[in-house]
């Protein structure tokens, strides 16, 4: 969204696609899971007394849309990616397939993972976390908007609130921390998959991230 409230900032996602680029160009083999909050909050139509099983399915929509734009400004890049979404939509995406997945990745192109696990009531951090482990990634990036790592409490309700540079993934479920929803969190300290939770709008963001360069917080099985 960038600065707006609604819909998609190109200048954002111009952003995001030369930070990939640079990764590729390292030899970085990168996989995306997008949300789609800028477009749909599923939350917010089931407050509004919709079901919830069909809100959740059009927020899976709304990803697709992300994820086919995201795919747009890589390419712009001179990135080669594909899009696979968890819902067949095979005019526009190839269906997820793990192995096809990983293919594409070792030959070089970056993948994007659309319209979450394809169920509802699962979130986009579920998704993340699952389809890390299932490709067998490093790493888990959770590229947040204006939130700049882990903290203590709502650093926005209690100025005391401490921000931790690293924490174990015990030490942040004993605390109740909000790392990430709880079905998430659990697939990730099941296994031992570490998490870099940054801001997305920080200068450098993801290459800081994957450069392992102070920025965030992160989260793993040492703390």
């Amino acid at each position: 969204m960038g600065g707006s409230n609604f819909g998609i900032d190109p200048s954002t996602m111009k952003m995001v696609a030369q930070q990939i680029k640079e990764l590729k160009e390292a030899g970085v083999e990168v996989a995306i899971v997008v949300g789609g909050g800028n477009i749909w909050r599923g939350a917010d139509a089931e407050a509004g007394g919709m079901d919830r099983a069909s809100a959740d399915y059009a927020g899976m929509l709304a990803t697709v849309i992300n994820a086919l734009v995201l795919q747009d400004a890589l390419e712009r890049e001179g990135i080669v990616s594909r899009t696979q979404t968890a819902i067949p939509i095979q005019s526009v995406a190839e269906p997820y397939i793990r192995r096809r997945a990983i293919r594409h990745l070792e030959k070089g192109r970056v993948v994007i993972f659309a319209a979450g696990t394809g169920n509802p009531y699962m979130t986009t951090d579920t998704a993340a976390a699952l389809r890390a482990i299932e490709i067998k990634a490093e790493v888990l990036l959770m590229a947040k908007n204006k939130v700049d790592g882990v903290y203590s409490a709502d650093p926005s309700k209690n100025p005391k609130a401490k921000k931790f540079d690293h924490l174990s993934h015990r030490q942040a479920l004993n605390m109740g921390l909000e790392v990430m929803d709880a079905t998430a969190f659990a697939l990730c300290l099941e296994n031992n998959l570490p998490i870099v939770v940054f801001d997305l709008q920080a200068p450098r963001s993801i290459q800081r991230a994957v450069a392992k360069e102070p920025i965030g917080t992160l989260v793993s099985s040492e703390g």
